[in-house]
C-alpha cells in the first residue's frame, strides 16, 4: 500500500503559479509511476502529467504542455507539479497518484486531493 498526501495548491491569479507536493509513505517511489489528476466541476477525471521510474520520462496532457511540470525526488519520496501561467480552466481538484505502471489511463493508488482555484 502506499499512502500520498497533497500539499499546497490554493488561490492564483490567471497568469500565476502554484506547486504542489505529494508525499508518499508505504513504500518508496523509487519503482513507481508518479501522476497527478485534476478533477473539475462537472467534468471527468483528467490525467495531468506523469514522471516514469524508467529513464524519469514524464509525460503532459496537450492541455498543460508548456505550462506544468512534475518532478519526483526519489530520496525524499515526493513528487511535485509547478503549475505555471494558470488559466480559469485549471480550476480543480488536484489528485497525486502513483501505481507500477499505467493501467487503462489510471493509476492504483491516489491521495485525497486538493482544491486549485484560479481566478480571471
Amino acid at each position: 500500500q502506499v499512502q500520498l498526501v497533497e500539499s499546497g495548491g490554493g488561490l492564483a491569479q490567471a497568469g500565476g503559479s502554484l506547486s504542489l507536493s505529494c508525499a508518499a509513505s508505504g513504500r518508496t517511489i523509487r519503482s513507481l509511476v508518479m501522476g497527478w489528476f485534476r478533477r473539475a466541476p462537472g467534468k471527468e477525471p483528467e490525467f495531468v502529467a506523469r514522471s516514469s521510474w524508467i529513464g524519469g520520462t514524464t509525460w503532459y496532457a496537450d492541455s498543460v504542455k508548456g505550462r506544468f511540470a512534475i518532478s519526483r525526488d526519489n530520496a525524499k519520496n515526493s513528487a511535485y507539479l509547478q503549475m505555471n501561467n494558470l488559466k480559469p480552466e485549471d480550476t480543480a481538484v488536484y489528485y497525486c497518484a502513483a501505481g507500477p505502471q499505467v493501467v487503462a489511463g489510471n493509476l492504483t493508488y491516489w491521495g485525497q486531493g486538493l482544491q486549485v482555484t484560479v481566478s480571471s
